[in-house]
């Protein structure tokens, strides 16, 4: 089948890792318990944690302004307008320079700097969360990462579908740097100030071999043959010219940017912005599959990025942010709908009707069901110092200060540090 066709992603080993619909609600569950994320107190307690404010109160609460870029203006207008009508008394602003936000929207890339600066409440006592952690934010809606491929660069550079492994994918991406193609063949976008590039443009490649970072304690495994094997395929990219200038300098929104140009055939995003690149680009001209792997008998992993809200520690009413929470919460099903979210409410894993009959979607999907869910490091204590060592040595690697075998050791014995403090 064609690459125009949307090649058919349901290879030998997707088939045989293919999970059932329960099995991909327990897997995403207990994922989510651990990263302190539990949805399932909130519904039960909806009616016993709100707090009635009297029509006679004035409470002024804080939106951070996230909300707009996530959501969109006009549903964020709406949703505003429609909490202050079943809450009198409670006014929602979005927040500016002289009001820091009360409520916040933020993504992973967010959460990490934002637990590190102790900017969030604790919702223990609002969700009678009693595993031992702090829950600090509620998951809205998530999405997968997948790999992206530009069909009109790869049909010009003689290939008539995406790559399935990771020696295509070296092929396909040296081919087109250097062709004729005015295109990078791939691209990693790992600028130190987007914090979801690790986990987006490097982690994906690991979880995709089946690598889990957390297999044998709570501090992060790194020093394996595997981890090695990983560190070489990346840097042989790098050292071979297959990626586009600027790794370290450049984020994700930028490489899209890029993307739409025609300036990247290959990159790894979230399914967030398949909407954006439809509307941009048009159906037929990219695609979606899975980031290939070493397929050595292991399952194949997925890493999951999500929106969540949060009550800001310095809040004045968190009961009244606590009910913004709430209503919220109920919503997701709508933000689902309207941001094409795969896999979409973490309360109720079933694809939404956007899904059944949609070309893009229902591969999402299909690719979803048949994955395992990576456990990262959002959550984790230390996350935000774990993620700078890893930039930080990579960027060595790629710069040939030391090897990938020394790469490996040296992360290791860094992270153990973090954790050692962390006790």
């Amino acid at each position: 089948m064609s690459l125009r066709e949307n090649d058919d992603i349901n290879n030998i080993y997707i088939k045989k890792t293919k999970k059932s619909i329960l099995n991909k609600r327990l897997d995403l569950f207990l994922l989510l318990v651990i990263l302190i994320m539990l949805i399932t107190p909130l519904i039960r307690n909806f009616f016993l944690k709100i707090e009635a404010v009297p029509e006679d109160t004035n409470v002024n609460l804080y939106l951070s302004l996230q909300c707009e870029k996530f959501f969109g203006l006009e549903m964020t207008e709406i949703l505003i307008r429609e909490f202050e009508e079943l809450n009198p008394g409670i006014q929602i602003h979005l927040s500016s320079s002289e009001h820091e936000p009360d409520i916040y929207i933020f993504n992973d890339g967010d959460f990490g700097g934002l637990v590190f600066q102790n900017e969030l409440l604790e919702l223990n006592s609002y969700t009678n969360y009693e595993s031992g952690s702090a829950q600090l934010a509620i998951p809205l809606v998530s999405f997968i990462n997948l790999l992206f491929y530009n069909i009109d660069i790869l049909t010009k550079a003689g290939f008539d579908s995406p790559p399935k492994t990771r020696e295509e994918f070296t092929a396909y991406s040296r081919t087109v740097s250097r062709g004729d193609f005015g295109a990078a063949g791939a691209a990693l976008s790992l600028d130190k100030n987007d914090h979801q590039a690790l986990y987006r443009d490097v982690f994906s490649w690991i979880w995709a071999s089946g690598i889990d970072f957390w297999e044998n304690s709570g501090v992060p495994s790194f020093n394996t043959r595997n981890m090695i094997n990983e560190l070489t395929f990346l840097e042989t990219l790098n050292r071979e010219g297959s990626l586009a200038n600027g790794t370290f300098e450049t984020t994700g929104e930028q490489r899209i940017e890029q993307f739409v140009r025609g300036e990247v055939a290959l990159m790894i995003a979230s399914s967030y912005i398949i909407p954006y690149l439809r509307e941009k680009m048009g159906d037929s001209s990219f695609g979606i599959t899975i980031v290939p792997g070493y397929f050595t008998g292991g399952k194949y992993n997925i890493g999951i990025n999500s929106i969540y809200t949060a009550i800001s520690a310095a809040c004045e009413y968190p009961e009244q942010a606590w009910n913004f929470l709430l209503f919220l919460t109920e919503k997701s099903s709508l933000f689902c709908s309207e941001l094409k979210a795969v896999p979409g409410a973490v309360s109720s894993i079933i694809p939404g009707e956007y899904v059944k009959d949609d070309p893009f979607y229902s591969k999402a999907w299909e690719i979803f069901e048949a994955s395992e869910i990576a456990e990262g490091f959002i959550g984790k204590p230390g996350a935000e110092d774990y993620r700078a060592v890893f930039l930080e040595e990579l960027q060595s690697l790629f710069e040939r200060v030391r090897s990938a075998s020394q790469t490996v050791n040296r992360i290791q014995q860094r992270w153990n540090e973090i954790s050692a403090a962390d006790e």
